[in-house]
C-alpha cells in the first residue's frame, strides 16, 4: 500500500465568481453555488498551501470552482516584490471569452494564495446589490504601483479606503470582459496599474459604472488595516469584523507584506478554530498509519544536528530510539560538531545502529558548518528518495513515543511539534514577525504555548524539530542559506517565499526543549549542575523514582531510630556522578582541626571532605535542599519553617587507612541530612551511624537514601568504622 497525500506546490492564482441573478433554490437538495447560479473561477499555474486553504473556504460555503491556467508557466514576474501580474489579465481574456455576451451574469474576481472566503453566494450577491453599480473593485490605503496617481482619485470620507486594489472585484460578465479586453497588457506589466488607469478615466468609470468598496463591506484588504479589524466568534462560526466601518466582509485578502498576520487570522477564519468547538480544520486532510503494514510505512530520513554543547544528550538519543516507529523505516543522518559529544554519539551508534535502515555519522573532524550540513542533509534525503524529512536539533527532546507518527498523520507540507522550555515561554515557533523579518509576539502566542488554545497553527517561523513532506524538498534545496540570515531563519524565509506553510501543532504533548544557552563543559559531569536551567531532565535523571511518595500524607516514612527518618531522594546515577565529580576535583581536606576553608579557620570535628563550593555546586545544592528536602522535613517535623540555609555542605570520604570513623559529636545544625552515595557490602564494609542516646545504629544504608535527624542536644552520634573499601556520604547542616 502506498501513501496517497494531497500536497500543493507554488502558484499565482486569482478567483472569479459568476452569479446569474435568476438562480433558484431546490427544496430538499443540498445547496451549492451552482444551485444559486454561481461559478467560482480561479487562475492558478500551480497548487500551493495557500491555494489549498482558499479551496477549503470555497468548499465550506458551497462555492464550485473551475481553474484556469493550471500547468502553465507563470510569466507575470515576482509580484510579491515588484510590479507585475499582467499575465493574470491575459489568462482571463482567454478563459472568460465564453461569458462575454452574458449581460445578466455576475463575475467575482479575487486572488487566492492570500485570500479566504467567509460567507456564501447569497451574502455576496446581497452585498453587491447595495452598491448600485455594475462593477465594484476592492479598495486599500496605498497607491500601487504608481504613487503619483494618488491625487487623481476621488476624495472619500473618513475611515474609507481611497485607492483601487485589483485583488478583488465583482461585476456583470459583459462589463468585466469589456474591461479586461479594453487594452493590451504584457505579461510582466502590472495588472493593478492596468485597472487603475481605467478607473481613473472618468469617462470609462461612468461607462461601466465602476465603484470602489471604500468601506470594506464585501472585500477587506488587510495591508494597512490590521488595526481596523478583529476576529469575532459566534458558536461554531468565526468571522472578521471591521471596527471602524461596522462591516463583516466576506473576502479577506492578506495583500502586501502582512502575509504572516493574515495567516495567523486565517487559522481562525472559515470556522477553522473557535472557542466553543476548537480546531475543526485540524481533523481535515489527515491520514492514518494504523492499518498500514510495517513494510508499507513511509521512509523517514532523520537528520540530527549537534551544533553546540547540549545538556542531557544521552536522554535525547534514548527518546529518539524509543519512537514508536519501525527503525528499519528510518535513515539516520547525524552531524556532530562538538568534541564533547563524541562519546554520546558513539554510544548511540553502538546501541542502535543495527536497528535502523541506515546510519551516517559525521563527527567533528569531518563536520561542515551548520548551514551547509543542513542543506547537505536535504540533498541526502532527496538522493535516498525519502518520503519524509525530520530535522532534529539536539535541544529537541521528543518524549512522546508517538510524536513522529502523529506528525506524519497530520499530513501537512511542513510541521513542527510545539516544544518549549518547561515552565517558560521560550518555544520553537514565532507567532509573528517584525517588518524586518525578526521575532514578534503574536497576540495568541501565550495561549498557544500554554495550551489554552489547542490546534494546528500556520506560523512564520519554526525550528528545532521539523517534519517536511518529500513533495516540498525539491523546493527547499539550499533553503538554509539566504542573505546573512541564520540557517533557521533562512529556511523559514525561503519556505514562506515558496508559498509553503509552516505549521506548529499542540494537539498533543510531544516533548520539550533543553536550555543550552549557558551550558558549560568545564567539569566532569556538567549535567549535574543543570538543576536550574533544565530541572525537568535533571529530575528525571537524578531524583529517585519513589521520591514523591515521601510527600503523600498517608505514606509512612521509615524511622530506623527515634526521630531519625530514612527515605529515598536521589538515583544511583546522581550518587555516582557526585562521587566522580569530587574525586575529579581531588582536593580533599587533611582531616585536621585547622581548616582554612572555614571563616574561623578551625573545625571541631574534622573529616576528610570536599565542600560543595569547592566544586562550584553550592547554589545548586542549596536549591536541591529547598526543593526536595524541605518539603519532606515539613511533613516529618511539622510546624518548623525555614529557608534551607546551610553553610556546611560537603562530601565525606571514609577509608580504613585514611579516616575510618568519626568520634561522637553534635552537629552545628537544627537538623542534619546524610545521603548515602555508595553501596555498603560492595564498595565498602563496615561504616554506618550510631545514635548514642538511643543506642541505635543505621548500618545497611542504601544508595540515594537520605537520613534526616535533629542536629543538636538529642542526637549525639558517631560515624562507625569503615573496615574495607571507601565509603562516601553527602552531609548538610541545615539551619546552623
Amino acid at each position: 500500500m502506498a501513501l496517497i497525500c494531497r500536497f500543493f506546490s507554488l502558484c499565482l492564482p486569482v478567483i472569479f465568481v459568476i452569479f446569474p441573478p435568476w438562480g433558484s433554490e431546490r427544496v430538499g437538495v443540498h445547496s451549492s453555488s451552482l444551485d444559486d447560479g454561481l461559478l467560482l473561477v480561479t487562475i492558478a499555474t500551480e497548487e500551493t498551501d495557500g491555494f489549498k486553504r482558499f479551496m477549503r473556504s470555497a468548499r465550506k460555503y458551497d462555492l464550485d470552482v473551475k481553474v484556469f491556467g493550471m500547468g502553465e508557466k507563470w510569466k507575470g514576474g515576482d509580484v510579491s516584490r515588484f510590479a507585475g501580474g499582467g499575465h493574470k489579465v491575459n489568462i482571463l481574456k482567454k478563459g472568460l471569452e465564453k461569458y462575454k455576451d452574458k449581460k445578466d451574469l455576475l463575475l467575482m474576481f479575487t486572488d487566492s494564495y492570500d485570500v479566504v472566503l467567509t460567507n456564501d453566494a447569497k451574502e455576496i450577491l446581497k452585498l453587491f446589490k447595495k452598491f448600485n453599480a455594475r462593477v465594484v473593485f476592492s479598495a486599500e490605503s496605498f497607491v500601487w504601483p504608481d504613487a503619483s496617481l494618488a491625487g487623481q482619485y476621488p476624495v472619500v470620507k473618513q475611515n474609507e479606503k481611497r485607492y483601487l486594489c485589483s485583488g478583488g472585484f465583482i461585476g456583470y460578465a459583459q462589463d468585466i470582459y469589456q474591461i479586461i479586453t479594453s487594452g493590451s497588457v504584457k505579461d510582466k506589466d502590472d495588472d493593478q496599474l492596468f485597472y487603475t488607469k481605467i478607473y481613473l478615466n472618468e469617462k470609462l468609470r461612468r461607462k461601466w459604472s465602476i465603484k470602489l468598496d471604500n468601506r470594506g463591506e464585501l472585500f477587506q484588504n488587510l495591508n494597512g488595516a490590521l488595526d481596523e479589524v478583529a476576529l469575532k466568534f459566534k458558536g461554531a462560526n468565526s468571522f472578521m469584523y471591521n471596527v471602524k466601518t461596522g462591516s463583516t466582509p466576506v473576502v479577506i485578502h492578506g495583500n502586501g507584506p502582512i502575509k504572516h498576520e493574515f495567516n495567523r487570522m486565517a487559522n481562525y477564519l472559515v470556522d477553522s478554530w473557535t472557542p466553543t468547538h476548537g480546531c475543526a480544520s485540524c481533523l481535515e486532510d489527515r491520514i492514518s498509519l494504523k492499518d498500514y503494514k510495517k513494510e508499507d510505512l513511509p521512509m523517514v530520513f532523520v537528520a540530527i544536528f549537534i551544533e553546540h554543547a547540549t545538556p542531557f544528550m544521552p536522554e535525547f538519543f534514548e527518546r529518539l530510539a524509543e519512537q514508536d516507529y519501525p527503525k528499519d523505516r528510518i535513515d539516520v543522518y547525524l552531524h556532530n560538531m562538538v568534541d564533547y559529544h563524541i562519546k554520546d554519539v558513539k554510544e548511540f551508534i553502538t546501541n542502535h545502529q543495527a536497528g535502523y535502515h541506515s546510519v551516517q555519522v559525521i563527527q567533528p573532524d569531518r563536520a561542515s558548518n551548520d548551514r551547509d550540513s543542513r542543506n547537505r542533509a536535504i540533498g541526502e534525503c532527496l538522493h535516498r528518495d525519502c518520503q519524509y524529512y525530520l530535522a532534529l536539533d539536539s535541544e529537541a527532546h521528543l518524549t512522546n513515543p508517538k510524536a513522529l507518527q502523529l506528525l506524519i498523520e497530520q499530513n501537512r507540507s511542513v510541521i513542527a511539534p510545539l516544544l518549549s522550555r518547561p515552565g517558560k515561554l521560550w518555544s520553537n515557533f514565532w507567532g509573528g514577525l517584525t517588518i524586518n523579518g525578526f521575532y514578534a509576539r503574536s497576540e495568541d502566542y501565550l495561549d498557544i504555548v500554554n495550551g489554552l488554545k489547542v490546534g494546528l497553527w500556520n506560523v512564520p517561523y519554526i525550528r528545532d524539530a521539523i517534519l517536511v513532506h518529500a513533495s516540498q524538498l525539491q523546493k527547499l534545496k539550499g533553503a538554509y542559506r539566504k542573505d546573512n540570515l541564520e540557517p533557521d531563519m533562512a529556511f523559514c524565509a525561503n519556505a514562506r517565499a515558496q508559498g509553503i506553510f509552516l505549521y506548529v501543532t499542540n494537539m498533543a504533548s510531544y516533548g520539550h526543549l533543553i536550555d543550552s544557552t549557558t551550558y558549560s563543559t568545564e567539569r566532569l559531569h556538567n549535567d549535574l549542575y543543570q538543576i536550574f536551567n533544565n530541572r525537568l531532565d535533571w529530575e528525571k535523571r537524578y531524583i529517585h523514582e519513589n521520591y514523591s511518595k515521601n510527600l503523600l500524607p498517608e505514606f509512612e516514612v521509615q524511622q530506623p531510630c527515634p526521630d531519625v527518618f530514612w527515605f529515598p531522594v536521589t538515583t544511583e546515577t546522581y550518587c555516582k556522578h557526585l562521587i566522580e565529580e569530587v574525586e575529579h576535583y581531588g582536593k580533599w581536606s587533611n582531616g585536621k582541626n585547622e581548616d582554612s576553608r572555614l571563616d574561623g579557620g578551625y573545625e571541631n570535628v574534622p573529616t576528610r571532605d570536599i565542600h560543595m563550593n569547592q566544586i562550584g555546586m553550592e547554589q545548586e545544592w542549596l536549591h536541591f535542599l529547598r526543593t526536595f528536602v524541605a518539603p519532606v522535613q515539613l511533613k516529618l517535623f511539622p510546624g518548623y519553617y525555614h529557608d534551607s540555609r546551610s553553610i556546611m555542605n560537603f562530601v565525606v570520604r571514609y577509608r580504613p587507612d585514611e579516616q575510618p570513623n568519626l568520634r561522637p559529636h553534635h552537629d552545628s545544625s537544627t537538623f542534619t541530612i546524610n545521603l548515602a552515595l555508595n553501596r555498603q557490602g560492595i564498595d565498602y564494609e563496615g561504616g554506618g551511624c550510631r545514635f548514642i542516646r538511643y543506642n541505635c545504629s543505621v548500618i545497611q544504608t542504601r544508595v540515594g537514601w537520605m537520613m534526616m535527624h535533629p542536629g543538636r542536644l538529642t542526637h549525639y552520634h558517631e560515624g562507625l568504622y569503615t573496615t574495607k573499601g571507601t565509603r562516601y556520604i553527602m552531609i548538610a547542616f541545615v539551619e546552623p
